[in-house]
């Protein structure tokens, strides 16, 4: 049931931010507040322990994407989905280095990010 799974969007570009939410949202997914630095990231997985996060690579903030998700999987077993509007070799390889759930390269249609939550959620054990 698509309402009790709670996403975390971590992207600074704001208007593809809310976009994004409100279309999960409409998909009957839970988002959280929105984040845009690394660091607040990985401050609201702490306090709100998301199912699933959607992860910006280039972000506001000291940290990018990739060390914000290294430091999240180092605690937790929340799948990410990386959101990217870049596709060099370098980001790829740093990126797949952490196993994500998926590697989008943007721009990303809504139906892409919904079939990657749900293949995401499908590869985790039962809680």
């Amino acid at each position: 049931m698509r309402e009790n799974i709670r996403i975390l969007i971590v992207e600074d570009e704001f208007l593809a931010a809310i976009y994004l939410q409100r279309e999960l949202t409409r998909s009957g997914y839970t988002v959280s507040q929105l984040v845009a630095t690394g660091e607040d990231a990985i401050e609201r997985v702490e306090q709100e322990q998301p199912d699933v996060i959607l992860m910006d690579i280039r972000l506001a903030g000291v940290i990018d994407g990739i060390e914000a998700a290294r430091e999240i999987v180092s605690r937790h077993a929340i799948p990410i989905i990386f959101m990217t509007g870049y596709s060099d070799d370098e980001t790829r390889e740093r990126a797949q280095r952490l196993a994500p759930a998926a590697y989008l390269i943007k721009p990303i249609q809504v139906y892409q990010v919904k079939s990657a939550i749900d293949s995401a959620l499908a590869a985790m054990p039962e809680k």
